[in-house]
């Protein structure tokens, strides 16, 4: 017998405390005394009973005032329209009978709906409802307590999920997180591994980020990063564009995503190269309602153009004939007919409120079928079941479903719906299907050429950075290797022409060993060109560090050898003509050859120290972000490849201070021998402008060098350009006037040697003319008539040493076939010698003025007649004229080569000596203390 409404009332102190006490997880007892209450003449035997109607607890929100109220009024048409499909389809004993009870979305309201239900109605089975996430959290956690299993059909919030809190709790609507596993195969799809996130600050987006978060980690997606925000999105808008994030997953409502869009608008983080996946439960045409920016529709549409939206597929697609018999196409119609003859909106969730129904009916059948055979097999026949046992067969026959409804296949997971989440995209406007994932099979299903990305490929999951070497060109360097293969040419030609015509006085007397060593440092600077130019695009790192020494070593190597040849040379010009004291010395090749291999053994311990202690090392330059030319969805970053190591500075320092300092003192001996030109015997002045030509182009090419390092093409079209010009200049300035030379007037050499002493000569005269009348004015008129007839004197010297020459020419040429040499000419060379050695100095002069009056002519024709009567072969080879042919080259060659240079020593002749004096007298030693070799 039922209580009376006051005994209920003054029980509801129990199911107060039975419902809190049930939370608190001490149920049992008071579960009891509620169950006692409401038993309402139903006992455990209603499984046998045929026809029996079974009673369901329906909790929803059905004022219309109420939160999400309009979702309870479309669900009530498709549940009747499920009860009436069950009871047609004949296959069940039973009939639902459910009786709703407003929540109103009210805590309160929800807790007192539920009491009544207990208290008031039939004994339920099980609870069907639950559409605000608080009311149906707080109720699902006390079932345990009341031996019921409740399934929901609009509850999504991830809360529920936790089997510990709510063990009884199912439901039929896949959770906010089921589009989690589906959002993960869709980025997989498409190869993104690399996304942000951006949520909005409340407890059910911050919920399934948390489980995307866990999602993404398994399937070894990076986050690039995670903005929450309450009301303004721009910051974190902003936030994700400087962290490159292209793939951004929203979870926020409709009302915030036109401030998200409008924020991405302004920021221009929309179209080919970011992707939008957001939420797609939102309203039709949101964002018409929930705009509240300051951005029109237009900028809104703009944005939102090509979104991703991931939500639960409120009906199959699939035609199949589900447990009703009906397609979900089929199915549908009905519904739109039955909630149109109640004036009701239509609700994304009936579908799976109508699945719900048929789950319920199916487990109700399984259930009896369950008990009835346990009761046929009871040995005893007093087979009784409590609401504990039958709320635990009610748990795993749930657990067990498996059917195809109108929502698809129909399993439970843990409680949760293994459903189908649809893919749908933003087109011009309006919302396409594009694909679904079926969370039972796992699978991803795209239909063809649905979705449209506004590139010409889906965008990039990050702003893909191409590394892109700093290469010099192909052209250019090719162009350069061409024109230093001319130049290691035309070295080659003039190393032949060297050796060739070693032996030629021109080329002798130029030092031609030396000049090998030009060339050869000049091929092997010419070489370095081409290592320079070669760099990551032709070699291996390796072999890149490789080249690093080696080019260094060349260039090093090939500039000392070079330079420091023109060096010597110009050093030991440097040393003979501008001694002062006018001591007589010999400079040979070989001490030449030793300055040269010093130079050389100091690079060489510099070069070895360098590669011991701190070898170069190949290092890379990265520069800042570039924009694809050819407009890809790329980046550019340019690299570029060098030969450092940890001290560099230091090291180049070492190397250019040595090599500047030598190049100082180049310059300095290269200024200092300026005026000094004299062909037929040397170069000094060619090597003069050789060492300007490398000190200025070193200088240039260095500092250019240094200001150009981020600009490859720049720098290597720089230092080729230096190497080539000092190269090519200096041989062409040392070779180029001896191969003239040598083609038009081999015998010019010694014309223009006295024309130019001539001329210097002259020079000097007055300089010392100057200087004489400077110190005595009183002898002005008698130094100019001395000067005068020394003038006189040393044309008259000029114009005899042709005639010396060709007798020491005859003398080296053909000496044993020369039958005697003729007394005038030994005349002619002791006159000579004497009016040579009068010539030098005041004294001099006017020795030799009173000697030309004593002796106006000399006797040239005249002949010793002893001489007369011997053969020339017994004349020619006696000691005496052995002696003679001695101290007549020796001198000769001091005289004819040496007066351009500064004259010869006192040791060598006496003013007192009779101009007539023989040979055969006087003894001549060889030793000219100034003696010129090889310049």
């Amino acid at each position: 017998m039922a209580p009376s409404r006051r005994d209920c009332r003054c029980d509801m102190i129990f199911l107060s405390g039975c419902l809190l006490l049930s939370v608190l997880g001490f149920h049992p007892a008071l579960a009891k005394v509620c169950n006692d209450y409401t038993r309402h003449g139903l006992d455990n035997n209603w499984y046998t009973r045929d026809g029996e109607k079974l009673p369901i607890m329906v909790l929803m929100p059905m004022n219309e005032s109420a939160l999400m109220s309009s979702i309870s009024q479309g669900i009530e048409p498709a549940v009747q329209l499920a009860i009436q499909h069950i009871r047609e389809s004949r296959q069940y004993s039973f009939s639902l009978i459910t009786k709703i009870y407003d929540t109103e979305c009210d805590n309160a309201k929800g807790l007192r709906a539920f009491f009544d239900a207990i208290c008031y109605g039939p004994k339920h089975l099980m609870i069907f409802g639950g559409v605000c996430p608080s009311v149906t959290s707080i109720i699902a956690e006390s079932l345990e307590g009341w031996n019921l299993v409740q399934l929901s059909f609009a509850a999504t919030t991830p809360v529920l999920a936790d089997r510990k809190k709510y063990p009884n709790f199912f439901r039929t609507v896949p959770s906010d997180n089921a589009v989690n596993p589906a959002v993960v195969k869709f980025l997989n799809y498409y190869n993104w591994s690399r996304v942000g996130t951006l949520t909005q600050d409340v407890q059910r987006f911050s919920e399934v980020r948390n489980d995307l978060t866990n999602e993404l980690e398994k399937a070894d997606i990076q986050i690039a990063d995670t903005e929450s925000f309450s009301n303004d999105p721009c910051v974190n808008v902003k936030k994700l564009k400087d962290n490159d994030v292209r793939i951004i997953i929203g979870q926020f409502d409709e009302n915030l995503a036109a401030k998200v869009f409008c924020c991405a608008y302004n920021l221009n983080m929309y179209g080919s190269k970011y992707q939008w996946i957001i939420p797609g439960w939102y309203q039709g045409n949101w964002w018409e309602q929930a705009n509240s920016t300051n951005c029109t529709t237009k900028k809104l549409l703009t944005a939102m153009e090509g979104y991703i939206s991931v939500d639960f597929e409120p009906l199959s697609a699939k035609q199949i004939n589900g447990i009703s018999g009906r397609t979900p196409q089929e199915y549908e119609r009905e519904y739109n007919r039955e909630r149109e003859q109640k004036g009701v909106e239509a609700s994304k969730f009936h579908g799976f409120a109508y699945d719900g129904m048929w789950v319920i009916a199916k487990t109700l059948t399984r259930v009896m079928e369950l008990l009835r055979h346990k009761e046929r097999h009871d040995m005893y026949h007093n087979f009784t079941v409590d609401d504990r046992e039958v709320g635990k067969m009610v748990l795993d026959v749930m657990n067990e479903t498996n059917f195809f409804g109108v929502t698809g296949q129909v399993m439970f997971r843990n409680g949760e719906r293994m459903g189908t989440i649809k893919f749908t995209q933003f087109q011009e406007g309006q919302e396409v299907k594009v694909g679904e994932y079926n969370a039972i099979a796992d699978v991803l299903d795209l239909i063809n050429n649905t979705i449209r990305f506004q590139g010409v490929e889906p965008p990039k999951d990050r702003t893909f950075v191409r590394l892109q070497r700093r290469q010099i060109n192909v052209p250019l360097y090719s162009i350069l290797s061409t024109i230093t293969i001319l130049g290691m040419l035309m070295g080659g030609a003039f190393l032949f022409f060297n050796i060739k015509n070693r032996n030629h006085r021109l080329i002798k007397m130029s030092s031609p060993y030396m000049n090998n060593l030009i060339i050869l440092g000049g091929m092997l600077s010419y070489a370095s060109i081409f290592l320079f130019g070669l760099d990551g695009s032709f070699v291996s790192d390796k072999e890149f560090e490789t080249l690093c020494t080696v080019r260094t070593w060349i260039l090093i190597v090939g500039y000392t050898t070079a330079f420091g040849a023109m060096f010597a040379k110009t050093w030991r010009v440097h040393a003979i003509f501008k001694n002062v004291k006018m001591k007589k010395k010999i400079i040979k090749d070989q001490k030449l050859f030793i300055i040269v291999g010093g130079m050389l053994l100091i690079d060489l311990c510099i070069l070895i120290c360098w590669q011991i202690v701190d070898p170069l090392k190949r290092t890379v330059e990265e520069y800042s972000l570039e924009a694809d030319p050819q407009g890809r969805d790329i980046s550019i970053r340019p690299f570029l490849e060098h030969c450092e190591n940890t001290h560099m500075t230091i090291w180049l320092g070492i190397v250019y201070a040595y090599k500047g300092l030598l190049m100082l003192f180049g310059c300095f001996l290269a200024w200092e021998t300026r005026n000094v030109s004299i062909p037929a015997l040397n170069d000094s002045k060619y090597i003069g402008m050789s060492v300007y030509n490398v000190g200025i182009m070193c200088i240039i090419g260095a500092a250019v060098s240094f200001l150009t390092r981020d600009q490859p093409n720049v720098q290597f079209c720089i230092v080729a350009l230096v190497i080539i010009f000092c190269s090519t200049i200096t041989l062409c300035l040392v070779f180029v006037p001896k191969f003239i030379t040598m083609r038009t007037n081999p015998d010019a050499a010694t014309q223009n040697r006295r024309l130019k002493f001539t001329q210097n000569q002259k020079k000097e005269d007055s300089k010392t003319s100057t200087s004489v009348t400077s110190v005595n004015q009183a002898n002005t008129s008698r130094l100019d008539g001395l000067q005068s007839d020394n003038h006189r004197l040393r044309m008259r010297i000029t114009e005899l040493d042709k005639e010396l020459e060709e007798v020491t020419m005859q003398l080296q040429d053909t000496p044993e076939k020369t039958p005697y040499i003729k007394q005038n000419h030994y005349q002619d060379v002791n006159n000579i010698l004497s009016i040579r050695n009068f010539t030098d100095g005041k004294d001099g002069e006017k020795s030799l003025k009173n000697h030309l009056e004593q002796k106006p002519q000399a006797q040239w024709g005249s002949m010793d007649p002893s001489r007369i009567s011997r053969g020339p072969l017994e004349d020619i080879n006696s000691p005496e004229h052995i002696q003679r042919r001695l101290s007549l080259q020796l001198p000769i060659l001091h005289h004819a080569y040496l007066p351009s240079i500064g004259g010869v020593d006192a040791s060598c002749s006496s003013p007192t000596s009779s101009p007539a004096s023989s040979p055969h007298h006087r003894h001549m030693p060889p030793s000219y203390r100034v003696m010129v070799s090889g310049l």
